[in-house]
């Protein structure tokens, strides 16, 4: 077994999960025009039974201020050793390769592996490192997505009320919405992928444990495993 998630990166992990949920299912039901809520009506006026609408604002901005606190102090904590590592790790994209993955991988959830090789698809997907392409695009997008919706998020608190701030407060707004309904689209996939997209199972324990079986690593992040090996040999001569 090789340690793969600090325990601080687990807690980030989870209660980022926890926050984001929150965050998105309070969000949604603050949207009481028809037009615009994806979810129904029926949602906003569960949401606002139970909190009243002034207090399902206050909760939505309560967690949201909670969520942006504990990633100032892990980024603050960690972020020479963990944050700036793991920025650099989903930042390391290889175009062709990357898309490469993105297609096989999605052919093979569909098709499956004999069907592919039937149609004259090759199912052997491209090496990856530590994390693979399709975890590096959600992560990159989340990365992305949490900044816009920290920034208007914070925007939208500190200059609401302010009848001359009206036109900067609706494009923060639209670029709040945009970024909330971005992660709406792709957490589904992200939570598909790690939770039932089959031979993943090693990948989500470890999420919870720190540690994924070398023979995981291996066969699914190669270019990982290389470097896992090349560091114990180096270690062992010298």
């Amino acid at each position: 077994m090789i340690r793969r998630h600090s325990i601080a990166a687990i807690f980030m992990h989870w209660s980022n999960a926890a926050c984001w949920l929150l965050l998105l299912f309070s969000g949604f039901a603050l949207l009481a025009n028809p037009a615009m809520q994806p979810v129904g009506v029926w949602w906003s006026d569960l949401w606002t039974g139970v909190f009243g609408a002034v207090g399902l604002l206050r909760l939505h901005i309560i967690i949201g201020l909670v969520w942006i606190a504990l990633y100032l102090a892990y980024l603050i904590v960690k972020a020479r050793s963990e944050a700036l590592p793991f920025l650099r790790e989903i930042t390391g994209v290889s175009i062709r390769s990357d898309l490469d993955w993105c297609m096989r991988k999605g052919l093979w959830l569909v098709l499956g592996e004999k069907l592919m090789r039937r149609a004259g698809f090759d199912p052997e997907l491209p090496p990856q490192g530590f994390y693979n392409a399709g975890q590096k695009l959600v992560a990159i997008l989340a990365v992305a997505c949490s900044i816009g919706l920290a920034l208007t998020g914070l925007g939208l608190l500190s200059l609401a009320g302010m009848p001359e701030t009206e036109t900067l407060l609706q494009a923060m707004l639209f670029v709040h919405f945009c970024c909330a309904g971005m992660m709406a689209v792709f957490l589904p996939v992200h939570i598909y992928m790690a939770a039932f997209a089959p031979g993943e199972a090693p990948a989500l324990r470890s999420m919870f444990t720190g540690f994924i079986p070398l023979e995981h690593i291996r066969h699914h992040n190669p270019i990982w495993y290389a470097n896992i090996v090349g560091e114990s040999s180096h270690n062992r001569t010298t």
